[in-house]
């Protein structure tokens, strides 16, 4: 059985070690390109979720959560301008978002699965995109966190500015968390189109 879903652990696995390279890259001002390709998990977990169960779903985001963190081994080693590429607090956030957001989605896509199939997949990457970011964002930036890493410094992070440039003041991580948001948002719907395709495809093959 686990065969028939090896291309959803690869492909999993593939999305995190991609994430986790872009998240390097800056898209505009509140943006990494990282965020335009982490939210691809989500559609490899409702696929499988969908075509094989919550059963196998769960250990393709166990596969996914452990080449995180060995991405993140790998990015403590390696010294950018400011530090390492991967602190403490960016690793416990980055894992636990995972795990926690990839796990609520699999529980909501199951117990909605009977219902009009995009129900399923959009409620649960809503959620659990939203649970991704809020948990991501705050364990590694919130001021109120510091004691989690109290060496490494994420002052820039608190700096009060406009909400994306606009909105009410808030420090700077809220806008990045904010435009990540908008990000997953936006391609939890644009993602039903290729759930729909992809699932009907496997669906069809051959036992």
């Amino acid at each position: 059985m686990t065969r028939s879903y090896l291309p959803g652990i690869f492909a999993m696995a593939a999305v995190v070690v991609a994430s986790n390279i872009l998240v390097q890259f800056l898209f505009g001002q509140w943006l990494t390109w990282g965020a335009f390709t982490y939210p691809i998990a989500f559609l490899v977990t409702d696929v499988i979720n969908r075509v094989y169960g919550a059963g196998p779903a769960r250990r393709v985001v166990l596969v996914g959560f452990v080449v995180g963190v060995i991405c993140s081994l790998i990015g403590t080693q390696i010294m950018g301008e400011f530090g390492p590429l991967v602190t403490l607090r960016i690793a416990i956030g980055s894992g636990l978002a995972f795990l926690i957001a990839q796990r609520t989605d699999i529980a909501i896509f199951s117990a909605l699965r009977s219902g009009a199939w995009w129900r399923a997949p959009l409620a649960s990457t809503l959620v659990g995109s939203s649970l991704d970011t809020a948990i991501f964002f705050t364990i590694a930036f919130s001021g109120a966190l510091t004691w989690i890493e109290p060496a490494n410094d994420v002052s820039w992070a608190g700096e009060i500015l406009p909400i994306l440039g606009a909105g009410p003041e808030a420090p700077l991580w809220v806008s990045l968390a904010v435009a990540d948001w908008m990000v997953k948002l936006s391609l939890a719907l644009i993602a039903l189109i290729p759930f729909r395709v992809i699932v009907q495809r496997l669906s069809a093959r051959p036992a």
